[in-house]
């Protein structure tokens, strides 16, 4: 720690993120990446953008992929924010819906990144402890704060939230904005876009990572009635107008195009995650109900900490949170058939 740091950036506790390994070739099941590429039509669309138009700045209004994303959901273009990936937008959100004043409630076992904003913010937290079972205790939710936080499904659990304990949030929290974190929406849940415009209070958030396979290129969005998104680009202009490059514009606007693929690819990574829970589970391990891109898994027997470790030694990487309540369970990307072999060949030699 420098001394040239200012006493805000002393007390920061960042966001650590999933080991993006560069020494040797693993099994890499730990950041919830989809195993599938990206579409052609994506691909060849980024290519045709790499031109000599990249001397110019991006268009910092998105026009073209707000509309595109509007027309996907349904929605006008107003009602569409795009952000640097859907951590850019969360970050925004915080700061322009949120207060000092009023606690920001979300649960203790959810996307670590929400307790880092509200540090960043200098907010105070309202945190709210899951159900033993990791299900969501909707009605905490509904006692007075200054707003909430839910991602859907759950982060690292995978569990899902009907779309009704949403609603009966929503209409709990008229007067604060509720934040609906939407990044694993795609692979079992039901969205809430289609509540948008009955609560003006709801924001959904979204990210082309996963289900389009686009982690690398950084593109998210939220979703939410006109007020909200102005507010969203107030705060983004007073930081950065040009959030998004040429180049991820045209592969995300690509993307939304290329639904079909994308469904095709969510279909197998939902079968291929239901086939690796009934395999997991024949060797003693429990695993959480998931409606995401992963599983979050304990054993009867190992501690999760060791089987992590032993994991890594066999060239297959997940994640392990030492945090409390959870510090017994993996939580563990569903990849490839071929991989998710791998996986289950492994723990069977380590177990």
């Amino acid at each position: 720690m420098s001394n040239y740091w200012n006493q805000f950036t002393q007390n920061l506790d960042p966001y650590v993120p999933g080991e993006q390994p560069k020494d040797r070739k693993y099994v890499k099941l730990n950041t919830n990446e989809n195993p599938y590429p990206p579409s052609a039509n994506v691909l060849a669309a980024i290519k045709e953008a790499a031109n000599d138009q990249l001397r110019l700045y991006p268009d910092p209004n998105c026009d073209a992929l707000r509309s595109k994303i509007a027309d996907h959901f349904q929605l006008d273009a107003d009602q569409v924010f795009i952000g640097n990936g859907s951590d850019e937008v969360l970050a925004f959100s915080f700061m322009t819906f949120f207060s000092a004043e009023n606690p920001v409630a979300f649960a203790d076992i959810t996307y670590s990144f929400y307790k880092v904003y509200a540090n960043m913010c200098s907010l105070s937290p309202k945190i709210i402890p899951l159900n033993d079972d990791f299900t969501l205790p909707t009605d905490a939710f509904c006692e007075p704060n200054g707003g909430a936080v839910i991602p859907n499904p759950n982060a690292p659990t995978g569990r899902g939230l009907p779309i009704e304990s949403i609603q009966h949030i929503l209409e709990a929290n008229k007067d604060q904005v509720v934040i609906i974190d939407e990044a694993y929406i795609d692979f079992g849940g039901t969205t809430v876009v289609p509540l948008i415009n009955d609560y003006p209070n709801l924001l959904v958030v979204r990210t082309l990572s996963k289900y389009s396979s686009l982690a690398g290129i950084r593109v998210g969005f939220a979703l939410g009635q006109k007020d909200l998104i102005n507010g969203l680009n107030t705060v983004k202009n007073s930081f950065n107008s040009y959030t998004i490059d040429r180049l991820a514009m045209a592969g995300a606007i690509a993307a939304i195009d290329d639904d079909t693929y994308y469904r095709d690819m969510a279909q197998k990574i939902i079968a291929t995650r239901e086939h690796t829970i009934k395999r997991l589970q024949a060797i003693g391990f429990r695993i959480v109900p998931s409606q995401s891109n992963f599983i979050f898994a304990s054993h009867k027997i190992v501690a999760a900490e060791v089987i992590f470790h032993a994991m890594r030694e066999h060239g297959v990487l997940v994640r392990y949170f030492n945090q409390p309540r959870i510090s017994n369970y993996l939580r563990i990307t569903i990849g490839t058939e071929e991989e998710m072999d791998k996986l289950v060949e492994a723990l069977e030699d380590i177990l």
